[in-house]
């Protein structure tokens, strides 16, 4: 009997071994490696900052001033080390605060994949996302960016793209 039990136990073992092995190699093995995208937003009193994908391997961080509506971007080239692109556009006239004296705005960015236009420039891999909490609006905003400049280690100024908005809240908030 406990011979037996001993039988058992090692082809159960062995199965499981096996196994583990199996999904291992199905799914590319331990030694494939694993593309990841991270992004990252912080705010803080007045502002927000975020990263996010610009183009294949590239990367921007945007930086939002609540009290101005500045909204800007700076991105890092991979070649030079220095930044080497700087965009700027100002969202104060999209969510109409400018009255407001507390305008208490939310920045996270995202992956998006919109088609190249026919002019020199192309919408970044990125959307920046902003939201006006008091008023619910939400915006979706992307640089307009030259990878012929980029490649070219050639300084770019631009400006940002505003693809769209929607109104996520119903009902207005004052401020407090």
């Amino acid at each position: 009997m406990v011979q037996r039990f001993c039988n058992h136990s090692a082809l159960l073992v062995l199965g499981l071994f096996t196994g583990m092995v199996v999904t291992s190699l199905w799914h590319g093995g331990p030694w494939q490696n694993v593309m990841v995208d991270a992004t990252a937003t912080q705010g803080q009193d007045n502002f927000s900052i975020a990263t996010g994908l610009i183009g294949n391997g590239m990367e921007g961080l945007y930086f939002l001033d609540y009290l101005t509506g500045d909204l800007r971007a700076v991105v890092l080239n991979q070649r030079t080390a220095k930044f080497s692109g700087f965009f700027q556009y100002n969202i104060q006239n999209d969510f109409n605060v400018s009255g407001s004296k507390n305008p208490k705005f939310l920045m996270v960015t995202g992956v998006v994949d919109v088609p190249r236009g026919r002019g020199p420039t192309q919408i970044g891999k990125s959307a920046i996302y902003i939201a006006e909490a008091t008023t619910g609006q939400v915006n979706a905003y992307a640089i307009e960016w030259s990878s012929a400049l980029y490649a070219a280690g050639k300084m770019q100024q631009g400006t940002f793209a505003l693809l769209d908005g929607a109104q996520l809240r119903t009902t207005f908030v004052r401020d407090q």
